[in-house]
């Protein structure tokens, strides 16, 4: 189901995106509309959905995690419930920020974090020796040459179809 968003609701998602730290206050002030509906709006676009969560951006560098890779998962079978068992097994694995099914000859791809080499070389093998996995490649990481946490939003209007 696509929710219907008007010109204001584009604007609050735009602004909340480069910062999600602001008052209701400053952020009605952003989109031209008073506090009470502005928090109106934001708390009917997270019940919706559309605005799933508020973090904060850690610099995994500076807390010690100077190791960063993609480790691409091969499976042994495809088959349902063994990609929901695979799926079930990453999100214990605190390594690993974040994942993705793929189609094609890699299953998962996976961006992980370590604080160096040999704990990931260790995190690796436990990867490997997990059940229905045939293979698995890495990548490591020699620099981030973009990291946009953010969807790509036009101001005041939808994407276009």
């Amino acid at each position: 189901m696509t929710v219907r968003l008007d010109a204001v609701d584009w604007k609050i998602l735009a602004e909340l995106q480069r910062d999600g730290r602001m008052t209701n206050v400053e952020l009605s002030r952003r989109v031209g509309i008073s506090a009470p509906p502005c928090l109106r709006r934001v708390r009917s676009l997270e019940e919706d959905g559309i605005i799933k969560g508020y973090r904060a951006l850690l610099d995994e560098k500076q807390l010690g995690y100077d190791l960063m890779a993609f480790a691409m998962v091969h499976l042994i079978s495809q088959a349902g419930s063994d990609l929901a068992a695979f799926e079930a097994r990453i999100e214990h694995w605190p390594l690993v920020r974040a994942s993705w099914m793929l189609s094609g000859d890699v299953d998962f791809l996976m961006l992980c974090v370590a604080p160096d080499l040999p704990t990931f070389q260790k995190f690796v093998l436990e990867i490997t020796s997990a059940p229905n996995v045939r293979n698995v490649k890495t990548a490591l990481t020699l620099k981030q040459s973009k990291n946009a946490p953010i969807v790509p939003l036009e101001e005041g209007s939808p994407p276009p179809e």
